[in-house]
């Protein structure tokens, strides 16, 4: 067996150590470690935007986000849509409460092997964590927001205001927030 890496039944796989210091990851706010590997040379104008923007921004942005077991990507929401894109790791599952309060969620990982999709689509507004499905693996995500990720546009859910808003969410509001 090679440092980093743990044996999988019929696969070799690098643990989260591995991928953190591979690719420069640091804390993301939210929970889980990220290194952003593309932000757009080209700007849209703030007046070209819908009005929730408050300035210029990229048209896109691009990170690698690995989150692990023990500790979820707490509840946020974007201003802008973000695509998850699986790479490596265990499943994973992104908890969504859309804008007009419904629950659903995107499970990613090994499409050919499961009930997991390669991508999954948040919409903008929604709050939005995710958990990875083995407490004691890790997910290697990619992450895609156009237009481009600014923290200005970035909001952490805060629990009260949550479960006051959607009290019939209570179990996955109370698993995701502080």
């Amino acid at each position: 067996m090679h440092a980093g890496n743990t044996i999988k039944p019929g696969r070799m796989m690098k643990d989260a150590t591995y991928w953190i210091e591979r690719f420069n990851m640091v804390k993301h706010p939210e929970g889980g470690f990220f290194h952003e590997t593309h932000r757009s040379i080209e700007t849209i104008r703030g007046e070209h935007l819908p009005p929730r923007y408050n300035g210029d921004r990229r048209i896109s942005t691009a990170i690698y986000f690995l989150l692990k077991g023990d500790r979820p990507s707490l509840f946020h929401r974007l201003k802008s849509e973000e695509i998850w894109h699986f790479y490596a790791g265990c499943p994973v599952t992104i908890h969504v409460i859309n804008a007009e309060g419904e629950y659903s969620n995107v499970r990613l990982g090994v499409a050919e092997e499961g009930e997991e999709a390669y991508q999954g689509i948040i919409h903008a507004g929604s709050w939005f964590g995710a958990i990875v499905d083995d407490p004691e693996g890790y997910s290697l995500v990619g992450c895609t927001v156009a237009p481009g990720f600014d923290f200005t546009d970035f909001e952490m859910g805060e629990r009260a205001d949550l479960l006051g808003r959607y009290p019939r969410h209570r179990g996955i509001i109370e698993r995701l927030t502080r």
